[in-house]
Parts: C-alpha cells; sequence; structure tokens
C-alpha cells in the first residue's frame, strides 16, 4: 500500500489501543508520517472500549408525595444530558423486584 501524500510503501502496524483487549492495524509512513487505521480493527476497538464504559449511577432518594404516592427528582445534570423536560411522558417496566426502568417517549 502506497503513502496518499508522499507515494512511499506504507508499513502495517499493530497498535495498541488503551481500554481495547484487541489490537488496531495502523498504516504508516516512515517518510511523511503520514497515518490511518484500518476500519474493521477501529470499529471492533471501539465497540470494546464502549461495551466496558460503566453506566451512570446515582444514588436517589424516594419522596412521598401526596395520597400516599411516591415520587422521585431527577437530577439536573441527568435532565439536561438527556434533554428532559417537565411534562414528558415515559415508559416505566418493573423487570424483578430491583430494578426499575424508565424508557423515554420520543414524539
Amino acid at each position: 500500500m502506497k503513502c496518499p501524500k508522499c507515494s512511499a510503501q506504507l508499513k502495517e502496524i499493530k497498535v495498541k489501543i488503551q481500554d481495547a483487549d484487541s489490537s488496531v492495524t495502523s498504516y504508516q509512513c516512515g517518510g511523511c508520517g503520514y497515518f490511518d487505521f484500518e476500519g474493521k480493527s477501529m470499529e471492533k476497538a471501539i465497540s470494546e472500549i464502549r461495551a466496558r464504559e460503566a453506566p451512570l449511577k446515582i444514588k436517589q432518594k424516594i419522596i412521598k408525595l401526596s395520597h400516599d404516592r411516591l415520587g422521585m427528582y431527577i437530577n439536573r445534570d441527568v435532565a439536561r444530558s438527556l434533554n428532559l423536560k417537565g411534562g414528558e411522558e415515559v415508559y416505566v417496566s418493573v423487570p424483578d423486584k430491583n430494578r426499575l426502568i424508565v424508557n423515554l417517549v420520543h414524539h
């Protein structure tokens, strides 16, 4: 494979990416310093990194509302990152006794 900038021969090098298990194939030019990454190996590494990302967890208190109802405040940063507004509808599901899942309704 030839360098698109200087037409020198590119070297195929395996590169270790932080937080990814598999290495990524890089094509590097010794003449001008040009480099590029092979698409499939890069996508695999990105998928591995995303799989390791921990979901946001915030400890919240359940509050008592009127008429024996319960509620929960949504943290301002969470609301902003999800672009939530007051009065929006959500779907609430309870898959087991330890989890409450809230899915946003997108209109």
